[in-house]
Parts: C-alpha cells; sequence; structure tokens
C-alpha cells in the first residue's frame, strides 16, 4: 500500500487527503442511510410514490442548490461553505432520525439536498485549485475513491445497524458527517476560506474568481459538462433504475443478481480509478474522455443486441472502467479551465449537469420501458446519448486547455476593470 501511495500521490498536497477522508465519511454514512430512507417514510402510511418523492427531492434540492452553492465559494471560501453543508446535513440527518411524520421527513432530507450541494462544490473547488495541471487527475481519482469504498462499505454496516432501529441509521449518518467536519477542522490549513479574512497560501494566487460567463465560452467547458451529464444520465441514471428490473424481468433472476452487477461494475471501477487519473496526467485529457465514453457506448451497445446474462456481466464490467476514466478526466478539464482562481460557479454547473442526469435518468429510462413495453429503446436512447459525447471528446483542444481559458480570463477582466 505504500509503494502505491508512493508512486502515485507522494507529490500531491495534503488537502487531497483531507477532502478524500470527507469523501469516505459522507459515502459511507450515506451508504448506511439510503436503502432505508424509503422504508422510514413508508412506516408513516405514505404511498410507494410519496416513499420515493424523498429520494428524489434530496437529488432535486442538489441540482438547485448547485449553483448558489458556487456563488458562497466564490465569496466565502471553499472552508466555510465544506464546512457549513456537512453541517446542515448532519444536523439534518439527525433531525430526520427523530422526524415524527412524512412533511417532517421530507423537508430536513430536503435541506440535506441543499447542504450536500454546498460540500459537493465546495470540495470540488477546493481539491481543483490546491493541485497543478499534472496533478489533477490523480487528485480526482483519489478523491472519487473516498466516495467509492464509503459507499461499498455503506450498505454492509447499515445492515447491522438498522438491526437496532429503523431510525438509528440517521443518527450514524449525522456521526459520520461529524467525523467529517473534524477532518476538515483539523486537517485544513488556512487560507483557503475568504480572502480578506484568511491569508492566502503560496501556492494558490489572489486573482478574481473564474467567471461563469468566461467559462461558457469555451468548447472544452461544454464538452466536460456533456460527458458529465452523460455519465448522469447513464451510469447513474440508467443503470440505478432499470437495471433491476431488467435482471428480474428479463434475464428472471432475483434482486441479489442485480446487486451483484452494481458490485462487480463499482470494483471494476476501483481497479482502474488511480490508473486512469495516472493517464490522464501522464498524457492527456482526451485520450480517458474517449475511452471512457467508447467502453460506455459497447457496454450499452451490447444490451441492445443481446440481452442474455453473459452479456449483462461484461456490460457491467464495462460501465465500471467506463466510470473510472469519465470520473478523472472530465473533472481535470474543468480544473484546468479554472486553475488556481477560486471557481465555485464554474464547478458549481458542472456538478449540475450529473444531478440533472440522476434527476431526469431514471425518467426517461422508466417512460420508455413503459411506452415501449421493454428494455430495448432504454439502452438506445442512452446509446445514441453516449455515441453523441463520444463525438464532442474527440473535438477536445488539449494543445489550448489552459492557454484559452487565461487568455478568455484575462481578456474579461481588462473589459471589466
Amino acid at each position: 500500500m505504500n509503494r502505491i501511495w508512493q508512486r502515485y500521490f507522494n507529490d500531491l498536497p495534503s488537502e487531497v487527503a483531507v477532502v478524500t477522508t470527507v469523501a469516505f465519511c459522507v459515502a459511507l454514512g450515506f451508504g448506511i442511510v439510503a436503502p432505508v430512507v424509503p422504508l422510514f417514510a413508508q412506516s408513516f402510511g405514505v404511498s410507494a410514490f410519496a416513499a420515493s418523492a424523498v429520494i428524489s427531492l434530496f437529488a432535486l434540492m442538489r441540482f438547485i442548490s448547485a449553483s448558489p452553492a458556487g456563488w458562497l465559494v466564490n465569496h466565502f471560501g471553499e472552508r466555510w461553505v465544506l464546512r457549513t453543508g456537512l453541517s446542515i446535513v448532519a444536523i439534518s440527518s439527525a433531525l430526520a432520525g427523530c422526524a415524527q411524520t412524512y412533511p417532517q421527513l421530507i423537508i430536513l432530507r430536503g435541506l440535506g439536498g441543499a447542504g450536500s450541494a454546498m460540500f459537493t462544490v465546495s470540495a470540488m473547488s477546493l481539491l481543483l485549485r490546491t493541485v497543478n495541471q499534472e496533478q489533477r487527475g490523480r487528485a480526482t481519482s483519489l478523491y472519487q475513491s473516498g466516495f467509492l469504498f464509503g459507499g461499498l462499505a455503506g450498505p454492509a454496516v447499515g445492515g447491522l445497524v438498522v438491526g437496532f432501529s429503523i431510525r438509528a441509521p440517521f443518527f450514524v449518518y449525522a456521526a459520520t458527517l461529524t467525523l467529517a467536519v473534524i477532518a476538515t477542522v483539523v486537517g485544513l490549513p488556512k487560507g483557503l476560506g475568504h480572502p480578506e479574512h484568511d491569508q492566502e497560501p503560496s501556492h494558490i494566487d489572489n486573482e478574481a474568481p473564474m467567471l461563469l460567463s468566461v467559462a461558457l465560452k469555451m468548447r472544452n467547458y461544454w464538452t466536460a459538462l456533456s460527458v458529465n451529464l452523460t455519465t448522469g444520465l447513464t451510469t447513474f441514471g440508467l443503470r440505478s433504475s432499470i437495471i433491476p428490473i431488467f435482471v428480474i424481468e428479463v434475464l428472471h433472476r432475483d434482486a441479489r443478481t442485480a446487486s451483484v452487477g452494481f458490485l462487480i461494475s463499482s470494483l471494476a471501477q476501483a481497479l482502474l480509478l488511480l490508473p486512469a487519473g495516472r493517464m490522464t496526467d501522464s498524457r492527456d485529457r482526451k485520450l480517458p474522455l474517449i475511452l471512457g465514453t467508447s467502453l460506455l457506448s459497447l457496454a450499452l451497445l451490447a444490451l441492445i443486441f443481446d440481452q442474455s446474462f453473459f452479456v449483462f456481466a461484461i456490460s457491467m464490467v464495462l460501465m465500471g472502467v467506463s466510470s473510472a476514466f469519465l470520473g478523472a478526466a472530465p473533472t481535470a478539464v474543468v480544473g484546468d479551465i479554472v486553475g488556481a482562481r477560486r471557481g465555485g460557479q464554474v464547478v458549481g454547473v458542472y456538478q449540475m449537469t450529473s444531478d440533472l442526469g440522476i434527476v431526469i435518468g431514471p425518467l426517461i429510462a422508466g417512460y420508455l420501458k413503459d411506452s415501449t413495453g421493454g428494455f430495448t429503446w432504454p439502452f438506445i436512447v442512452a446509446f445514441a446519448i453516449s455515441v453523441v459525447t463520444l463525438i464532442l471528446t474527440t473535438t477536445l483542444d488539449e494543445s489550448k486547455r489552459n492557454k484559452q481559458a487565461e487568455n478568455l480570463h484575462h481578456n474579461n477582466s481588462s473589459t471589466v476593470s
């Protein structure tokens, strides 16, 4: 393990380890509480739709709150927004465990979604602006590994916790989030908060924030947004909503088979996360993007023409490998655009695209499945989206990824002044 750290991460700043620890704590707690949320909602005597709405509202509030969270990052700094967001989710989770009515539960989960957006945007902004161009792929991979391994451990721990009480997971989630807050207090140095209140570290410049209007003029930013939207639509939205039903209705297997499919997909992603991050740094951003979208397209294409168990298993592996490449590379592209400047709104909109995909992906897939009576059309539409994104990745301009951002930002600053 020490040799792996020396090879991949020894030169990374300490902030990367801190936000990775935070990501693990958050994902661990979320993995514990997520399976019991609809069950707890139904304990208030509501319908299945109303119980599902608790989950959808959390995702919707994340989507709505991402851009305001970016504004807060630009004006108050990453540390303050990160701690505040984590605290909001922790407090709302503890109160949700004490909820006595359905309206109380749904309001508190909505507040948790807003806090989650604050945490996600501030942590990503902090990560991107504290590493240099040659470190962004590895830093992003390490950060996402915190989510991945926390997410894998969460359900296992949750099975033990829920045995005490259906309310217990909410309190454990609050506890893991409190640990995350403590990690930010202890581990993050001064200087990453408001520039007027804290002295900036030497490796972070004190320029004005990177404006969203500037980033939106860049083709590379639009490519990163498209990749993130596609990932939300397919890897998260389609896979989480349609695949379990596909396993039962087409493969005629039970829910455990679907769980095994998700597990092998996650394991494939875990094995390739670090090499994908290293490739993103040592080669370029374009190659991992092309590999990731190509493998995603291949996985979906296979499910269109052969809906057997063997092909299902291969497709899940391909989706996992695709996720490893599509996790590090597009985020690194956004980091190249932002540089060392505060880029809260740029990162916020980037995060919004994934959340949007997660919200509408299951709806699109479910509608197509219901209207056509099968799974072929959901896979066809997802395949078409991934192919369009693949074409966009081939237009990524590697040679100008930093120069273009610097020139646009300089010209915009000159105009304002």
